[in-house]
C-alpha cells in the first residue's frame, strides 16, 4: 500500500522540496521559479560558449603570429635573393652562392612557419551551434521533467 497522501489532502507528495505543514506554492511562483531557472541555465551557457570562444582566440592568435613570422621572414628571404642576384651579376660565384644558400634557407623556415599558422587557424574553429542548441534542449527537457514531477 502506498503511503503518499491522496491529491485532495492538502499535505504534499513524499519526496516534495515543500516541508510538512508549509503552504504548497502557487502556480504563479512555480512558474517564477521556473523563469529563474531557465535564466540560470540561459546564462550558463552564455559563460560556456564564452569561455570557449577564448580558447579558440588564443589558437587564432598564435595561428596568426606563426602567419606573420612566416611574412617578415619570406621578406627577409626576398631581400636576400635579391641581394643574391645582384651579387651574382657583379662578382663571379664565392659571394652570390652564400647569399643564394642563405635566401633557401629563410624561405624554408618561411614555409614550416606558414604550415604551423595554417594548422592553427584552422584548428581555431567556432562552437559548433549544434553542440549549443543540443545543450540548451537538454536544458529545457530537463525543467519540463521537473514541472511535470
Amino acid at each position: 500500500m502506498s503511503t503518499q497522501a491522496p491529491h485532495g489532502s492538502g499535505r504534499p507528495p513524499e519526496g516534495s522540496s515543500t516541508p510538512p505543514g508549509a503552504p504548497r506554492p502557487t502556480m504563479g511562483e512555480l512558474v517564477a521559479r521556473v523563469s529563474d531557472q531557465f535564466s540560470r541555465i540561459l546564462r550558463g551557457e552564455l559563460e560556456l560558449i564564452q569561455v570557449k570562444l577564448a580558447d579558440k582566440a588564443k589558437h587564432v592568435g598564435l595561428g596568426a603570429a606563426f602567419l606573420a613570422v612566416a611574412g617578415l621572414l619570406g621578406l627577409y628571404a626576398l631581400g636576400v635573393l635579391i641581394a643574391a642576384a645582384i651579387l651574382g651579376l657583379a662578382v663571379a660565384l664565392p659571394a652570390w652562392l652564400s647569399a643564394l644558400i642563405v635566401g633557401v634557407v629563410l624561405l624554408l623556415i618561411a614555409g614550416i612557419a606558414a604550415l604551423i599558422g595554417k594548422k592553427k587557424l584552422e584548428s581555431g574553429e567556432a562552437p559548433s551551434a549544434e553542440e549549443t542548441k543540443a545543450n540548451l534542449k537538454a536544458d529545457v527537457d530537463a525543467v519540463k521533467k521537473g514541472i511535470k514531477s
